[in-house]
């Protein structure tokens, strides 16, 4: 559609053709935006929901996984730390496998990760040992989680679940302790049970009467 705006009767000549020129190039270009669609607009995702979408990577599962480690072991070798006192009672404990009473035998095995920490183990059952200060002299292993106790004495060593009350292995001897065990046999010693019975003292005798 070729259409000239009217102009009033008073404006110039040439300002009539340039509104003109200008009416006639401007139509063609509202016709093909008015029938041209709107271009879409695109929406960016903010850093919010990118992140929140975003799956955890390998890497961070191995990260995470070192650092539990890292707390179980800290954990560990605070638990694993002696006195020097236990380790002292630690370097008096006889391992290896003793053979005890009734065809049994307990192994006593060092861990050499934790200086002063043993591996007490009969038939299927094994335990993680530590040394305990005693008032009576023997070397005593615990187990506190389990309940167990490992009792080395002079002449035998013995083996005892305290939850369950009773003794898992008992007369458990190495090569030292079977010689002090023979000897005890031979001249066994003597205890409060077998000391003689002390002799009363006589009465004294009753004093002289004087004389007059």
């Amino acid at each position: 559609m070729n259409t000239i705006l009217a102009a009033p009767a008073f404006l110039p000549l040439w300002r009539i053709c340039s509104v003109a020129a200008l009416s006639l190039g401007l139509l063609p270009l509202m016709a093909q935006a008015q029938t041209s669609p709107a271009a879409p607009q695109k929406t960016e995702t903010s850093p919010a929901k990118k992140s929140a979408g975003k799956k955890s990577t390998p890497d961070s599962r191995v990260e995470a996984k070192s650092k539990a480690n890292q707390m179980a072991t800290g954990i560990i070798a605070a638990e694993a730390a002696l006195t020097p006192a236990e380790l002292a009672i630690a370097e008096r404990v006889y391992t290896g496998k003793l053979p005890c009473e009734l065809g049994q035998s307990v192994t006593v095995t060092p861990e050499g990760k934790y200086p002063g920490y043993f591996d007490v183990q009969v038939k299927n059952l094994k335990y993680r040992m530590f040394p305990v200060e005693t008032t009576t002299g023997a070397i005593r292993l615990e187990d506190k989680k389990a309940g167990a106790v490992w009792l080395q004495l002079a002449n035998k060593s013995m083996l005892m679940d305290q939850k369950a009350g009773k003794r898992l292995a008992d007369a458990c001897m190495n090569p030292d302790q079977t010689k002090v065990a023979d000897a005890l046999e031979k001249n066994p010693g003597t205890t409060i049970l077998d000391a003689p019975t002390p002799t009363p003292a006589p009465a004294p005798a009753p004093a002289a009467s004087a004389s007059n």
